[in-house]
């Protein structure tokens, strides 16, 4: 009887296994490589602040009332501490959360929706598209941005895509610190709801902002209802709108992780193109 060995063969798992870890170490290459050259694009970018610094003094609805900020102080002595004692400082902050340049998550208007907390990481830096009305203020100071006016954007500048913030320039802002009293006018230039309803449910923007306190030109609050109830967040009394380009740049807002928050004053930013 003749015995005929069989050809020998490499494991087949050891090698499954080789091949695995070198995938995943192509794909982790990969990735950090690709990251790394994002912050290096965006790193070589101009960034642009678009939040208002507040304070107490700053302009805010009269139904909420100004800010008060005191030093902090220890509840047993009510003593503030100061670095010269306790080697440390601190603020205790009194306001509203719709103060200074501010988000209003859905919840802020609707019994169901999301609040602050919940509102997605990724809805936290879109590409950004700004709508100038300012050319259409001389003949109403209190332009509501139309349908018409959108219309007359997309045909310079092309449609607004999906997925963006849309910010409205009324150079409103100027007046924070200049004329505060001024700033706080009714009423003011802001948005069309029927601009609002094209924007989000033609467009598919995610949110939506604008230099004024509120985003109706009337008293209805129709647009800012009808955004909040939609599901949808906004940001409140931006800044530098005007050093923004049409098409192009990045916003990145961000905000505390408050639970269950109604509002709060968000930090802002643009990197242009």
């Amino acid at each position: 009887m003749r015995f005929v060995s069989a050809p020998a063969r490499t494991p087949v798992l050891p090698v499954v296994v080789a091949f695995c870890i070198g995938l995943i170490s192509i794909t982790a290459a990969s990735a950090e490589s690709q990251l790394d050259r994002a912050y290096k694009i965006i790193a070589g970018k101009r960034f642009v602040d678009l939040t208002h610094s507040f304070s107490p003094d700053t302009p805010v609805w009269s139904g909420f009332g100004q800010a008060k900020m005191t030093p902090a102080a220890d509840p047993k002595t009510h003593e503030p501490y100061t670095i010269a004692k306790e080697g440390f400082r601190a603020t205790f902050y009194e306001m509203v959360g719709q103060y200074g340049t501010h988000v209003d998550p859905p919840a802020h208007f609707a019994e169901n929706g999301i609040t602050m907390d919940k509102i997605p990481l990724k809805q936290m830096i879109l590409r950004l598209v700004v709508l100038d009305a300012t050319p259409l203020l001389a003949k109403d100071a209190n332009h509501a941005f139309s349908l018409t006016d959108l219309r007359a954007w997309e045909r310079k500048h092309g449609r607004v895509p999906k997925g963006a913030f849309v910010a409205l320039r009324t150079d409103m802002s100027k007046d924070w610190e200049a004329n505060p009293q001024r700033f706080k006018r009714e009423p003011f230039p802001a948005w069309s709801l029927e601009t609002i309803k094209v924007l989000f449910e033609k467009r598919g923007a995610t949110a939506i902002g604008h230099e004024s306190m509120d985003t109706d030109t009337t008293d209805k609050m129709d647009s800012e209802t009808y955004i909040l109830q939609h599901g949808h967040f906004q940001i409140e009394v931006m800044d530098n709108l005007d050093k923004i380009p049409a098409k192009g740049a990045l916003i990145v807002v961000t905000w505390p992780k408050v639970k269950d928050g109604l509002g709060f004053p968000a930090r802002a930013f643009a990197i242009l193109p």
